[in-house]
């Protein structure tokens, strides 16, 4: 009997019967003795370990490549802005926001910038911020640790000066481990009021 006769035996059964009842096993072992239908069924088992093979190569390619990208100088900017608005609370950050994101933050930007450029062969992925800024009156905003020595690199503070005649500023800035935490890096002001300012997370 011809091959394509046999071929279409089997899709008629299939399909009359809606897959419910199978071709024997003898049907395909006598399709299969003939050399010429193997390759119309399937690739050989070689061929398709290899394929397999490559496809495993493909896929941790592909988890490399998400691993490099990414982005950890991203990622600490942002952990950065968060802990900013944390330690501001809800009544100085929405007077404060414009300021801070256009005038201090491009500028904190710039100090974890020159940090991790200094740090050699380290990268932003060693690097994490702190959590907990501090409340009431304290200065601290957030420190950037080494994760490898659990050292601070960088603390970033604010301060709440009052000018005579003025009134009430926040000075924000920062401090080096490069000059052992000792000079004041000033980051800029921002003008609050005359009236005394809230505390620090409220």
């Amino acid at each position: 009997m011809k091959t394509w006769v046999k071929k279409s035996i089997v899709i008629m059964v299939a399909f009359l019967t809606f897959g419910l009842i199978t071709p024997t096993h003898e049907i395909w072992e006598a399709f299969d003795h003939n050399p010429s239908n193997r390759a119309s069924i399937g690739p050989e088992p070689r061929t398709s370990t290899a394929v397999a093979a490559e496809h495993d190569d493909y896929q941790d390619e592909q988890i490399q490549i998400q691993e490099e990208e990414i982005d950890y100088n991203a990622l600490l900017l942002d952990a950065a802005r968060e802990q900013s608005y944390i330690k501001f609370g809800t009544k100085v950050g929405p007077k404060i926001s414009n300021e801070f994101d256009s005038i201090i933050f491009p500028k904190m930007e710039e100090a974890i910038a020159m940090t991790v450029a200094n740090l050699g062969d380290q990268s932003a992925a060693s690097l994490t911020i702190s959590e907990k800024p501090s409340g009431h009156y304290g200065e601290k905003i957030f420190n950037v640790i080494n994760n490898e020595t659990g050292a601070d690199v960088i603390r970033f503070h604010v301060r709440t000066e009052k000018r005579p005649q003025e009134g009430y500023y926040y000075n924000f800035h920062y401090h080096s481990a490069e000059d052992e935490f000792m000079v004041h890096h000033n980051l800029g002001d921002i003008y609050w009021e005359k009236n005394t300012p809230p505390k620090w997370l409220s």
